[in-house]
């Protein structure tokens, strides 16, 4: 598919393609420069040219794959429906990104090991979607906007909601694998209200 894809002048992105479609199918254990170039059709030094090796790479496809994500959130936030109410609204938001987000993590989980696995020193970056990190940010402001956030108020709340939604996701996509759909979603409900109901607190 990555050979037939590859145009001259385009190297970059049919290795980036590539190498995606590796850790889709086997994680970030798959990928390999030299695998990358060959599915592409190029020699590995040509691959080299555009990434300064397998590091660099797979930090690439990992901000691809936060883009990916966040699209997924961004599509999830779309789907709420409107309401008088702020807090109600605010509350079925945040609902909403969370999960979309572990709803991404199951149907990809080669592409969510990597999202945030170790990447070269900087801010992670994201490629094709908005910032996840960011869209919790904004649904967390607006949940505060509202008066949902309780006493103890916007000052730590990030990493207690993103704790809880990024740990279930590697629960399912690890030791909780074989859960059927319908427990997935009841963890997956059980976790966010866990979750809404510490904000509160």
């Amino acid at each position: 598919m990555a050979r037939a894809s590859y145009h001259h002048g385009d190297l970059r992105n049919a290795l980036v393609a590539a190498a995606t479609a590796a850790v889709r199918s086997g994680g970030p254990g798959a990928l390999a420069v030299r695998e990358v170039a060959r599915e592409v059709g190029v020699s590995p030094n040509a691959a080299y040219r555009h990434f300064a090796g397998h590091a660099d790479l797979l930090a690439t496809v990992a901000e691809h794959a936060r883009g990916a994500m966040g699209a997924a959130m961004a599509e999830g936030l779309s789907s709420v429906a409107a309401q008088d109410d702020p807090l109600a609204l605010a509350r079925a938001r945040l609902r909403a990104v969370g999960r979309a987000y572990v709803e991404y993590a199951v149907a990809e989980p080669g592409l969510f090991r990597v999202a945030f696995g170790e990447t070269p020193e900087g801010p992670p970056g994201c490629v094709g979607g908005p910032d996840p990190w960011a869209m919790l940010q904004e649904r967390l402001d607006e949940m505060d906007a509202a008066g949902g956030l309780g006493r103890r108020g916007r000052d730590g709340a990030d990493t207690v909601a993103w704790a809880g939604v990024h740990g279930l996701a590697e629960l399912l996509v690890g030791p909780l694998a074989g859960l059927d759909e319908r427990a997935r979603g009841a963890a997956v409900d059980r976790l966010l209200a866990a979750v809404a109901a510490g904000l509160a607190a």
